[in-house]
């Protein structure tokens, strides 16, 4: 016997999904939010991959073909690696193959005029892997360095001075501002007069003022950037705690006699970690902008480690004389696209993490 009756269906499941199931259903909703994911996670695998996909390394020079143009191809003499610590390729500029003779190999230099190597002083193999062409695809900069290969290792700077500076933001923001909205009296005033201090200085001049006291390099850089951007995250862990520490169920466990670090840690904490989340992946965007900004001014990543900004400084001047526009285009739309990305997954963790709306 047959029913007409439907059961509805079970809800129980659905009603006990934790927060960040709903979190991650609202994310997939909001498609720029998914673009901005896609393309951060598709930087941050080129930045880890850097090198094995780079097409040579960052600062392989070739100063005969200084500033060529996008898709420039040049054919070259590969030499053999004979200093064990070194893993690139020396190559040799040739205007063309000639012949092989009497154990050496004939060639047009890169000035036309006819020269001979031993062949036992170029790579192993066949003639294709010691005579090559080579083809720069976004062109060569000043010193005859391939800009794809330095854009792509320009990623990985980038992205890991953002990401360990940030983090060094959130660690500082997050215990000084539990304190200060646990406690109070006190300790709230001593930190939030520290916060006023630290904010009343310009940020990027502030972040210089650090890198020069700490001198210049990698890791001053994100120090110098994670010791100026935890104010903002250390205000909004405070009032957050300042909400959270009256409610019922943080006076329960008081009653219990659980330890302040307890009630910190394991309630109040998970509680206000969503603002902090939101706040800190738009403060991986300004790391980014401080950073390329400090290696503008040669206060960051030295040369000849690949940075944007630092190909930016390289590059800007020949925009103003009219030529060899990408050395400075490209990674300035690296930098955009980086930034961008960053905040259209912000706004959608904004909106995604809100309690108040719907699943």
């Amino acid at each position: 016997m047959h029913s007409d009756f439907k059961s509805e269906p079970d809800l129980t499941q659905e009603h006990n999904k934790s927060l960040s199931y709903y979190a991650w259903k609202r994310l997939r909703r909001n498609k720029l939010a998914m673009i901005g994911l896609v393309t951060l996670s598709l930087l941050i695998i080129i930045a880890i991959t850097a090198d094995l996909i780079s097409p040579f390394e960052p600062d392989n020079q070739i100063l005969e073909y200084a500033t060529k143009p996008l898709n420039f191809k040049g054919e070259v003499l590969v030499k053999r690696i004979t200093d064990k610590n070194k893993d690139e390729n020396e190559y040799i500029p040739i205007k063309g193959f000639l012949y092989e003779k009497d154990e050496k190999v004939y060639y047009n230099d890169f000035d036309g005029i006819e020269q001979s190597i031993p062949r036992n002083d170029l790579a192993e193999g066949s003639r294709d892997d010691w005579n090559r062409e080579l083809t720069f695809l976004l062109g060569t900069d000043r010193f005859g360095r391939d800009v794809l290969s330095r854009l792509i290792f320009g990623s990985r700077v980038s992205l890991s001075v953002g990401l360990i500076s940030e983090s060094i933001a959130i660690c500082i923001g997050l215990i000084l501002g539990a304190i200060a909205g646990f406690f109070r009296g006190a300790p709230d005033k001593v930190v939030m007069w520290l916060v006023n201090v630290v904010w009343a200085f310009p940020s990027i001049l502030f972040v210089i003022a650090i890198s020069v006291v700490l001198g210049k390099g990698f890791w001053q850089a994100f120090v110098a950037i994670g010791l100026t951007s935890w104010v903002e995250i250390a205000r909004i862990v405070r009032g957050q705690f300042f909400t959270l520490r009256e409610t019922e169920y943080i006076e329960a466990t008081k009653a219990l006699g659980f330890k302040s670090t307890r009630v910190i840690i394991r309630h109040i904490l998970p509680n206000s970690i969503g603002p902090v989340v939101v706040t800190g992946t738009v403060g991986l965007a300004t790391a980014i902008i401080f950073e390329a900004s400090l290696s503008f001014l040669g206060l960051g990543v030295q040369p000849p480690t690949a940075s944007w900004g630092q190909m930016i400084f390289d590059g800007y001047k020949y925009i103003i004389a009219g030529t060899n526009w990408g050395l400075a285009v490209f990674p300035s739309l690296a930098i955009m696209i980086t930034v961008f990305s960053v905040n259209l997954l912000g706004d959608g963790l904004r909106d995604a993490l809100d309690p108040k709306l719907k699943r």
